[in-house]
């Protein structure tokens, strides 16, 4: 008897390392602050991450363990929500604000970890306070573990494609007015694909978000 409770103690052991040699812990830093960008021939001021828009993708592996500090420099008070993240055991993480947490005040920060379980595929980030999230947000790119196969033929190339809207306004102030008349917000000025309007748009390219990084 004792012989079979130390075999299974064991095979628990072997099976426990194995899950944490394939899984990693990634850390990232999100620092979240106004910058001025300029589309369909309008200069506004938005907020976004690290001086990005849309926001840097997180490319991970299914099991891997994700640290994100989240450093709050903006006028605005601000969560962020991790959209379709199963968040097993970590529901306090999901990021709506006065649900699961209080919002993260300007000038200060916080810091979501979280493993991500039980998932493959393309998901999203975003801000979960206000009309904030229309520019803070990105992909988060989930692979199978390593060594481990596609539940489908592995792709020849990987593009994140995230759809959205600009609004030549500050969305904040969008938001509020509609809340103050009553009435549904502002319609958004330009639907755009990672952050662009197409090209049937005013002043469609040749433009950049200052100090913009492509993700």
């Amino acid at each position: 008897m004792g012989r079979l409770v130390f075999l299974f103690a064991s095979s628990l052991l072997l099976m426990v390392a194995a899950t944490t040699v394939s899984a990693a812990i990634l850390e990232h830093s999100f620092y979240v602050k106004n910058l001025t960008g300029t589309r369909l021939c309008n200069r506004q001021v938005i907020t976004a991450v690290n001086d990005s828009f849309p926001g840097p993708s997180l490319r991970v592996r299914e099991g891997d363990k994700l640290i994100i500090h989240v450093f709050n420099m903006s006028p605005y008070k601000i969560t962020i929500h991790w959209h379709g993240v199963s968040q097993l055991m970590s529901a306090w993480l999901d990021g709506p604000e006065m649900i699961t947490q209080c919002a993260i005040r300007p000038r200060n920060n916080y810091t979501y970890n979280y493993r991500i379980t039980k998932q493959e595929g393309t998901l999203f980030w975003h801000a979960h306070s206000s009309f904030l999230r229309a520019t803070v947000h990105g992909a988060i790119i989930i692979h199978p573990r390593a060594r481990h196969s596609y539940p489908f033929p592995k792709p020849y190339r990987e593009v994140p494609i995230l759809l959205g809207e600009w609004w030549n306004a500050n969305v904040v102030d969008v938001e509020n007015q509609a809340l103050a008349l009553g009435i549904g917000p502002n319609i958004s000025n330009a639907y755009t694909i990672n952050g662009w309007p197409g090209d049937l748009y005013p002043c469609s390219q040749n433009h950049c978000i200052q100090n913009c990084r492509h993700t």
